[in-house]
């Protein structure tokens, strides 16, 4: 690796303060918080101002915003992203951690369709694939994603005489009794499938969203019964939030302390 260009990381450093507060700065405000020199600020303002990188605030003298060139850049990184292969990378990283079978899912009206898939190395295993879909009710992924609808989209995907085919004798069947559950998962922000796709496993699902906060996928841990118990779930629910929270990070998600 070669060696970091101390003027460039100053300059990057000043275009990451613009991403706290109310997103304004004075050259006072950046030489109080990165500790530079009055000069270097100066130099860094002006070019990057220059550049269009950043602009001053109308009305403010001295203070500046972001402009539109970041827009311009963010926005060509959003249009070259694949969920499924970046979802592929960060559900390998999952499975390596705790070699269990990872998945991530989208949402096709009331099913999912799971896009990516690492398998656990264990001989006792969820046996699934890519592309495979499933009744969204009856699953981790399906349900953290249901419970993040809007209450008017989720009434018309699922109203209440929906007749909600059973994958097992867990799978929920009642939609007043599936409206409860996410209510649960909403409340949570995290989903737990007690043996309702497969009598012998259970799963724990989290959140995926894009970069503007929108829940666009899920990604899930299946564990077989036999490796299943309250420790691990809550190990499960961890890791798959922290993988959840990866995967929005590289889609342009920003998390909000």
């Amino acid at each position: 690796m070669g060696r970091l260009v101390p003027a460039v990381t100053r300059a990057l450093d000043i275009l990451e303060l613009f991403l706290d507060g109310d997103g304004t700065l004075s050259a006072p405000d950046i030489v109080r918080r990165l500790q530079l020199p009055r000069t270097t600020v100066h130099e860094l303002v002006t070019t990057l101002a220059a550049r269009g990188y950043i602009v001053q605030v109308q009305g403010q003298p001295g203070r500046y915003r972001l402009g539109v060139r970041p827009y311009q850049l963010g926005s060509r990184y959003a249009e070259q992203l694949d969920l499924a292969a970046e979802g592929q990378q960060v559900a390998r990283s999952v499975a390596e951690t705790c070699d269990e079978t990872v998945h991530v899912a989208i949402l096709e009206y009331t099913d999912v369709i799971y896009i990516a898939k690492v398998d656990s190395t264990h001989a006792v295993r969820m046996v699934s694939a890519a592309g495979r879909r499933l009744p969204a009710h009856c699953t981790s992924v399906g349900k953290m994603l249901l419970a993040s609808l809007p209450e008017v989209e989720l009434n018309a995907r699922i109203p209440d005489d929906a007749d909600l085919v059973a994958m097992t004798p867990n799978s929920i069947t009642d939609p007043a009794a599936l409206r409860e559950a996410l209510a649960q998962i909403r409340e949570r922000g995290l989903a737990v499938e007690n043996r309702e796709s497969n009598p012998d496993v259970s799963c724990v699902a989290a959140p995926v969203r894009d970069r503007t906060g929108r829940v666009v996928a899920a990604i899930s841990i299946s564990v077989p019964m036999i490796r299943w118990s309250d420790e691990r779930r809550i190990e499960l629910e961890q890791l798959a939030a922290k993988g959840a929270a990866e995967l929005s990070e590289r889609l342009g998600h920003r998390s909000v302390a």
